[in-house]
């Protein structure tokens, strides 16, 4: 019923550690019923550069401008992979967003730590979230059985990819929009507020885990769409 002839109709969501794409359902279901053509990238998670390449060849896909959008690391994947010229505007979700020359781990630097996000690294170098602290940390808005799910299909990221430094920043060229989740106990609230407001973002607060992408559907939606409205100016 919905027409979308004078927005952006194309969307690109982009997970972040520790989880596949299957988060972003409520997200998809909202948005292709307005509408929009949603795409939905796997990460492979194995090393930034990949992910990179992964979302670049949705992006190929795409028909014209598109909304990018990163949850989490996904965030810096997006920072990095949103220069391509269909997109038009980024939205970042509880997401990390370096500048150029910048890695993952140094956005935490000078940010208090986050004691329930407790990660195990495995002997090859990949990351796992504790088991036993999954909920709390990740994902304490879901209810049991959708935490244990998240828990127990979870995709372990190879932890060097946070120590790989991004090329690029698209944000600097590109308008962005950020959805902070104020319980997340994945970063600390002042760094995910630091880095919306140094990339110039948009921001929309919303109580929530770091699973927001998955809880809270809605609000993410409704964001992505104000992107795909506003952005459109902007669009080639």
């Amino acid at each position: 019923m919905s027409t979308i002839d004078h927005e952006i109709k194309n969307v690109v969501l982009v997970h972040g550690a520790f989880a596949d794409g299957s988060g972003w359902r409520g997200v998809y279901d909202r948005l292709t019923a307005r509408g929009y053509r949603v795409t939905i990238v796997q990460n492979p998670l194995t090393s930034l550069a990949d992910d990179v390449a992964a979302t670049r060849r949705v992006l190929d896909l795409q028909d014209g401008p598109t909304i990018l959008v990163g949850h989490s690391w996904g965030g810096t994947v997006i920072t990095e992979a949103g220069v391509h010229p269909n997109v038009a505007g980024l939205v970042y979700v509880s997401a990390l967003a370096p500048d150029a020359g910048e890695t993952t781990a140094q956005q935490y630097e000078g940010f208090a730590p986050t004691p329930d996000f407790v990660i195990d690294v495995t002997d090859d170098g990949y990351g796992f979230l504790n088991h036993d602290m999954f909920k709390a940390g990740f994902a304490a808005d879901a209810s049991d059985a959708d935490a244990a799910f998240l828990r127990d299909t979870q995709v372990p990221v190879n932890m060097a990819a946070f120590a790989t430094p991004v090329e690029n920043a698209a944000w600097r060229d590109k308008p962005s929009w950020a959805v902070i989740a104020t319980e997340d106990k994945a970063f600390d609230q002042a760094m995910l507020q630091h880095m919306a407001k140094r990339i110039g973002a948009e921001i929309t607060n919303v109580s929530a885990s770091h699973a927001l992408f998955m809880t809270q559907p809605e609000v993410v939606s409704d964001v992505i769409i104000t992107a795909a409205r506003n952005a459109a100016g902007s669009a080639r």
